[in-house]
């Protein structure tokens, strides 16, 4: 009584070919997530690596948590670095960010 009656209609003409096209809003996504997202955050990644496998003593660093100071000491996760005269401090390699210009630490 309150509810109408719902009937079946014809399909539209053209939509037995929507196998394919179905998907390709779908794919179509993905691809620019691919190329504005996870792209360009592999090469970060790539790049970081990089920076932290070519780390060397004497090499001046920025700390995530903005620490500058110069390295004097590397082990295999672990690097040491003299953040004035006298003092050093122990951090993992990750938690190292910049690799700064040679001399930036004495013109600061």
């Amino acid at each position: 009584m309150w509810i109408s009656n719902a009937f079946a209609q014809a399909p539209a003409a053209g939509a037995d070919s929507g196998g394919l096209m179905s998907f390709l809003p779908l794919i179509l996504m993905f691809a620019v997530l691919y190329f504005i997202m996870i792209r360009p955050q592999m090469k970060r990644q790539k790049e970081t690596k990089a920076m932290l496998e070519s780390l060397g003593v004497g090499d001046e660093v920025v700390t995530v948590g903005g620490i500058m100071g110069k390295v004097t000491a590397l082990k295999d996760q672990v690097v040491t670095v003299e953040i004035s005269t006298g003092t050093e401090v122990q951090m993992q390699k990750g938690a190292i960010t910049t690799v700064l210009p040679k001399g930036t630490l004495k013109s600061a």
